[in-house]
């Protein structure tokens, strides 16, 4: 069950208890860069407390876990808005990845809903997702999956109202304002347009996600198949 302990401001952070040992972090506003260095800077500054067992970043939010429950979650609520209000922008010089996409084809069966919704050619979205450089926002969802920021407006696809029930690990996705690499095979409601074989999750690796967070990703076609 979740508890508001945030004072109800119109442009302040949403902020909620989880259960008795974990809070939600939630910023205001959408999803650009700025804000999620600024849920970076955040998450280090959390990291400091003495009180905090594990922190979770996520697109514009933060979850925090406590080693033991909050004597004052109103008071942690507090310190966290103040930090957002007044904490610098961090940012995360994370390493380049390359990565060759076989566009289309049956693996990237919903490249023509993209072109639907958009109003473009296959080949005028193909060119628009490889021209954008994307950084790796946060790791969540399914074991090793970035969240990717960076996908043009243009593009921009809602999820499908009837999500794939066996999308392959490595397929190249859309769903809304971001992009993605599937990371695990299984159902997804995000837009498939193409696929990699780039294994982005896998759990006989130390560390097992391939992404982490700040890390940077251009995409180039491989193949085109329409």
């Amino acid at each position: 069950m979740k508890n508001n302990v945030a004072r109800d401001t119109a442009a302040a952070p949403a902020i909620s208890m989880i259960g008795t040992r974990a809070m939600l972090f939630e910023a205001p506003g959408d999803f650009t860069m700025a804000h999620q260095r600024r849920v970076w800077a955040l998450m280090d500054a959390a990291g400091a407390r003495p009180d905090v067992q594990e922190l979770i970043p996520g697109v514009t939010n933060l979850m925090l876990i406590f080693s033991a429950p909050p004597d004052s979650p109103q008071a942690v609520a507090d310190w966290l808005c103040h930090a957002w209000n007044t904490l610098p922008e961090r940012h995360i010089e994370g390493r380049l990845f390359e990565i060759g996409v076989r566009y289309g084809g049956a693996l990237g069966e919903d490249l023509a809903a993209v072109c639907a919704h958009s109003g473009l050619s296959a080949r005028e979205v193909i060119f628009i997702h490889h021209g954008s450089e994307y950084t790796v926002c946060a790791i969540g969802s399914a074991p090793g999956f970035g969240y990717l920021h960076g996908l043009d407006p243009r593009i921009a696809t809602p999820r499908k109202t009837v999500p794939s029930l066996n999308m392959q690990a490595g397929t190249v996705i859309i769903g809304g304002m971001q992009a993605g690499i599937s990371a695990l095979t299984g159902p997804n409601g995000w837009n498939s347009i193409g696929f990699t074989d780039l294994r982005v999750f896998d759990p006989h690796k130390q560390p097992p996600a391939l992404f982490a967070v700040g890390d940077r990703i251009r995409f180039y076609p491989e193949s085109i198949e329409l």
